[in-house]
């Protein structure tokens, strides 16, 4: 379904803004921002990370905070009540929402429709659509909010909010709203299953003007001298499977030269400092911290390997498509991975990367040694998956589903594969 017209004004619902580990969203804003979409930022929460992107920098439009936490700010939320509830869809939205509650008795279900509240009181009515980032929380807010204004609404899904959202709730908002996008075809199958023909599949691709092919010759490190060195980034938390990383680096045969270095924060990292000392590994390890973009993709040029054991973690949340892999793949490093949610989506095994089995411990000590040992494979791979984003990944390319749904059509000079083929 597009919504008519040349460019349908939206306010973008985010859970933070802005955000380290959501560029991907960033750079999705600036695009559209570039073909003309007429938009405005609303975030349910107050940024935690102390450096931004260059790509933050570019984007225009202001940022409305709603309260975080509605304690914070009761007369902002009461002044809201007070405003909204004269709407002619403020009563069957707070029945759905009681609906709701007994199905999800939560402190969060609270917030949600307070944040609803205030987002709907305080939106300018010139903004005619809601479109938010994320299944869960941020489409609770929206859904209220369109609902109790006569607004349109959408969604993008991602990956933690399609896994740990209940059936009902997903199957309910998909069915209310206008159209829905995912990112990869892993979650659209599912989401298709629950709602036929509602979600439309979108990549996220890349800016590729942000990530020139670097100029640089194929390292010969083979383990036998210089250290080969070993890349991850991604925050610290189980479904990134970093402690089967670290037991799997352990086993590696003595006497065999390599480094690996961590960029990312997360609630699990001093567990992983712990593991990595009672490893007797911490010799061969460097912990770097949450980094901005500019520091990925210098540590991604220096780097002989990328390795993310992604997995399924036990509460079931996972990986979508990690856009590390791609930002990697297009600075010519080679990538280890696992057979997880959309990573065979980029990652051919053997062909543009290596992939083995997620939580196989003994599968990746193996790659991870063969590639060590292997300059000319890692050179080939490498190269193989650098052509593959260039080609099939492009920002532009992938965009255009998205920007046609927001009324602004294709975009005047369109290039590359289509990345959705």
């Amino acid at each position: 379904m597009t919504i008519p017209g040349a460019s349908v004004p939206t306010a973008i619902v985010l859970k933070g803004y802005p955000r380290l580990s959501e560029t991907f969203i960033a750079q999705e804003i600036l695009e559209l921002q570039t073909r003309g979409l007429d938009f405005t930022l609303v975030s349910l929460r107050h940024p935690t990370d102390k450096a931004t992107h260059p790509v933050h920098g570019r984007i225009r439009a202001a940022v409305n905070y709603l309260p975080e936490y509605l304690y914070q700010e009761p007369l902002r939320v009461l002044r809201a009540w007070w405003k909204v509830r004269r709407l002619p869809g403020y009563g069957a939205v707070f029945r759905l929402w009681l609906k709701d509650l007994r199905r999800d008795p939560t402190p969060n279900r609270g917030r949600r429709f307070g944040q609803a509240m205030v987002l709907a009181a305080e939106l300018d009515p010139h903004y005619r659509h809601i479109y938010a980032h994320f299944l869960h929380t941020p489409s609770s807010v929206a859904r209220y909010a369109a609902l109790m204004t006569g607004r349109s609404w959408s969604a993008s899904a991602h990956a933690k909010d399609i896994w740990l959202s209940p059936e009902w709730e997903k199957r309910e908002k998909l069915e209310d709203a206008a159209w829905a996008v995912t990112c990869t075809r892993y979650g659209h199958a599912h989401l298709d299953g629950l709602v036929p023909g509602k979600t439309r599949l979108v990549y996220h691709g890349l800016d590729l003007s942000s990530f020139a092919s670097p100029v640089r010759e194929p390292s010969e490190r083979d383990g036998s001298g210089d250290p080969v060195r070993l890349l991850s980034v991604g925050r610290a938390v189980p479904k990134k499977g970093f402690d089967r990383l670290l037991e799997a680096m352990a086993r590696l045969p003595e006497g065999l030269a390599w480094h690996w270095t961590h960029i990312g924060g997360g609630k699990e990292l001093g567990a992983l400092k712990e593991q990595a000392g009672r490893l007797g590994i911490s010799g061969h390890v460097t912990w770097r911290g949450a980094a901005a973009q500019s520091a990925v993709i210098e540590a991604c040029r220096e780097a002989d390997l990328f390795v993310l054991p992604s997995r399924v973690a036990e509460d079931g949340d996972r990986d979508g498509l990690p856009n590390v892999l791609m930002e990697a793949q297009s600075q010519r490093l080679c990538c280890l991975a696992t057979e997880v949610s959309a990573i065979p989506e980029l990652i051919e095994d053997g062909v543009t990367g290596a992939l083995v089995p997620p939580d196989d411990g003994t599968a990746l000590t193996s790659a991870l040694e063969g590639l060590i040992r292997d300059p000319v494979r890692r050179a080939r791979l490498a190269a193989a998956g650098e052509e593959r984003v260039r080609g099939r990944f492009d920002h532009r390319t992938a965009i255009a589903t998205l920007a046609d749904l927001l009324g602004l059509g294709p975009a005047e000079a369109e290039s590359g594969t289509d990345a959705a083929a």
